[in-house]
């Protein structure tokens, strides 16, 4: 019994050193934290990892030291272990970023509501993705309700945005995501002169509020039936993965389909009745046909198919699923022909019209419908081909992609390369959009030489298994975002001669020469020691003596036994993202030089400008082929070294495809906001308008543009805009505001750009 008290009393010594540990981590002088903070260790033990104890807790030291006393520290320390255990861990920072947003404005009253609410607005949601959309309506209230612009300090509170943070559970539990939006855009709307008013709105007390409330009250919600749904899963198909909603709110031109992945199966988080079928049933209908894909479908390599064919492909796999699952369950036929579109044969007669969906759509609904009246006589060969290869009772992936391919083959028309697509009563709004299909090995064209294949393929094999990162972009015809539109792949440039870059820096010699003079200037003289650090450059000798002589005595030790350096006077992080479009490619006005030539001179320039001088720097570049592939190149990363392997990456630039730069943006503002930095700077270096492919409407990427530059500056980052397009005083003042110059003489470039350096960071 002796020995068992031993082992327990020991136990739990260690479990109060590590909780004394992480005391001393958070550095809060509180009483009545210190009074809770066992406890709530030991539920975030319960529900964290390792790594999101420590983010906690450096939360929670930030929270504590902001000079707002101790109700917002104790009330993360309650609720954020709950909030990253349903959605993630990467919403801890989230939490502490809105609420160091808000501490920041005269708005830091609303914190409190804030954090006290978040446990239970993520039970409601279930999604990080969801919550950091809850998050952005939340900051867009806020700063149009209290004056605020992008950003900068306000000069009184928003009225309203406490009572709305207050009754966000309950909304939440009656509105999706679309009617939580709608009623505060509402309330905005109707009573932002009004603070009396507003702040009765949104606190639930008016009449109208509770009106529009009843009014954007509509559909089934997802979380209130995620319950019912996982045992309709589990009885009926032996199936069970996570159920995550996406909100429908902030798509307005494409709504987003449903899908599954690794992480979990992806559904809208509400369904409106439509066609007689309710909302519950249209949940169980793609449910169905998911996990109907789950159980008979087979991956395929698609690299040398087309768009047409992955189409075809689709709708024949989809059709064969459903009718293997109304084989299973006859009862499905029911509910999957109701929410089926009903395409009009006639419309077949429609000149300069690409008409592939119809056909599909007519494919789709003879295959589900045997009272589905048509004539085609190409349809009805297909039809009858795909029976008999279903009664064989050996059908898979790829027997219906042979079929597909066939028809493809037949039915292809002149129009179907039109622009113009017949989309009525094809589109089957319960189906997933199938990306669980598809394995592409090679991502160039064949009509692409050998040597750029080869480094294509390089490029791949480096970066083999990396994901896209994906960016919300700004629909400024919606006034909201597109939720995960934009996908950025990360790669490291390929490299070159670095002599190449030797030699550009060479025939500037005379021009370094100037500016180093200038540069002396601005290079900090003295250092400053941080002490008290847990990791450090050296070995703090009196704080380790001192530690040691408290463990032989007995205490805990203070852990911050080391020291670091850094340079007193300047601090600043530098990003210097280049435009890598094609239009780089054509020769300079008055010049044998390409623009991209004078832009590798002038970047190099600037690259050894600024080593010279020591700031944090990265140097990257972009371009994109619509917006599921927008190409982000690291040429120097921030730890790097100004070398041969930076002047490498450098001397191998190419210009290709178009501009995309929001995402381009936001994905570098990711990396900038990591450094540690009392200015941080993202240099974008541009020879024209953001455009792309994809995208007619020419403000649509401006407007995204600008976005990004609001965003960017609410995290601190300053960005300016080096814009080497005469014509650009149409549209650069609309992304950058004043923070921009026009070099019209782009040979002047290499002499510029240094300047430019020097005078927005001396």
């Amino acid at each position: 019994m002796n020995q068992i008290a031993v082992i327990i009393m020991s136990e739990a010594v260690v479990r109060s050193m590590n909780v004394e540990m992480y005391w001393l981590k958070l550095g809060c002088n509180f009483a009545q934290v210190d009074r809770v903070f066992d406890e709530c260790m030991k539920e975030a033990k319960a529900l964290l990892s390792k790594e999101g104890i420590n983010v906690y807790i450096e939360n929670a030291r930030f929270l504590g030291k902001m000079g707002r006393g101790p109700e917002p520290l104790l009330i993360y320390l309650e609720e954020a272990p709950g909030v990253a255990h349903e959605v993630g861990e990467k919403a801890l920072v989230d939490l502490r970023e809105f609420a160091h947003y808000m501490s920041t404005h005269t708005n830091f009253k609303a914190m409190v509501p804030f954090l006290q609410t978040s446990g239970s607005v993520v039970r409601r949601l279930h999604s990080y993705e969801v919550f950091k959309q809850y998050i952005e309506v939340v900051r867009d209230m806020m700063d149009r309700t209290s004056g605020s612009v992008h950003g900068h300090h306000t000069t009184f509170p928003s009225p309203g945005l406490p009572a709305l943070l207050k009754q966000a559970p309950r909304l939440l539990s009656a509105l999706s995501m679309e009617g939580f939006r709608n009623w505060i855009e509402y309330g905005i709307t109707y009573y932002n002169n009004h603070p009396e008013n507003q702040e009765e709105y949104f606190s639930l007390q008016s009449a109208d509020a509770i009106a529009v409330m009843q009014r954007e009250r509509h559909g089934t919600l997802l979380v209130d039936n995620e319950r019912k749904l996982d045992c309709y899963m589990r009885s009926l198909w032996n199936d069970h993965d996570q159920m995550i909603p996406y909100a429908v709110a902030f798509e307005e031109l494409r709504k987003p389909m449903p899908y599954f992945d690794d992480n979990g199966i992806r559904l809208p988080d509400v369904y409106d009745d439509e066609r007689g079928v309710d909302g519950i049933d249209r949940y169980r209908a793609s449910l169905a046909h998911m996990a109907a894909h789950r159980r008979w479908s087979q991956k395929m390599i698609v690299d040398n198919w087309s768009p047409f064919q992955r189409i075809a492909v689709e709708t024949f796999e989809d059709s064969r699923v459903e009718y293997l699952a109304m084989q299973r369950y006859p009862g499905l036929r029911k509910l999957f022909i109701a929410l089926h579109p009903i395409p009009e044969e006639a419309d077949l007669q429609l000149q300069d019209v690409s008409l592939i969906n119809l056909r599909l759509a007519m494919v789709s609904r003879a295959i589900l419908d045997p009272d589905y009246q048509y004539e085609n006589a190409d349809i009805r060969e297909f039809v009858d081909r795909f029976f008999a290869e279903m009664e064989q009772g050996e059908s898979c992936s790829a027997n219906m992609a042979s079929l597909a391919l066939s028809f493809i083959a037949r039915t292809r028309r002149q129009a179907d390369a039109s622009s113009h697509t017949h989309f009525e009563n094809t589109e089957v709004d319960y189906r997933d959009d199938n990306r669980h299909l598809w394995i592409f090995i090679e991502n160039s064209d064949e009509e692409e030489s050998y040597e750029k294949e080869r480094k294509l393929e390089e490029e791949e094999q480096e970066y083999k298994g990396l994901p896209p990162r994906h960016y919300h972009e700004w629909d400024y015809n919606a006034q909201s975002y597109r939720p995960d539109w934009v996908s950025v792949y990360e790669a490291a440039h390929p490299r070159g001669n670095a002599a190449r870059i030797d030699s550009l820096l060479a025939k500037h010699a005379g021009l370094a020469k100037r500016l180093k003079a200038m540069l002396d200037m601005l290079k900090p003289q003295d250092k400053v020691r941080i002490r008290y650090q847990e990791e450090g450059s050296e070995l703090d000798l009196d704080v380790a003596i001192r530690s040691l002589i408290d463990f032989k005595g007995g205490c805990a030790p203070d852990p911050r036994i080391n020291m670091s350096h850094r340079t007193d006077g300047r601090n600043i992080a530098v990003t210097l993202l280049l435009d890598l479009s094609q239009s780089l490619s054509e020769k300079a006005a008055g010049c044998n030089q390409t623009i991209l030539e004078l832009s590798q001179e002038a970047v190099s320039l600037l690259a050894w400008a600024i080593s010279q001088v020591g700031d944090q720097f990265a140097i990257a570049g972009f371009h994109s082929n619509t917006r599921h592939d927008v190409r982000y190149y690291h040429i120097k990363g921030f730890s790097e070294e100004w070398g041969d392997d930076v002047k490498a990456r450098l001397a191998e630039m190419e210009a290709g495809f178009s501009t995309r730069m929001g995402g381009a943006m936001r994905h570098a503002g990711h990396y900038l906001k990591a450094q540690q930095a009392d200015k941080k700077l993202l240099l974008v270096i541009t020879d024209g308008e953001p455009a792309d492919i994809d995208v007619h409407d020419g403000q649509l990427l401006i407007q995204d543009a600008r976005q990004a530059v609001n965003e960017l500056d609410r995290d601190g980052i300053y960005s300016y805009c080096i814009n080497l397009d005469p014509k650009a005083d149409e549209y650069v003042a609309d992304i950058f505001g004043r923070q921009y110059t026009i070099i019209d003489h782009v040979d002047r470039l290499p002499e510029r750009l240094p300047e430019l350096f020097i005078s927005l960071t001396k």
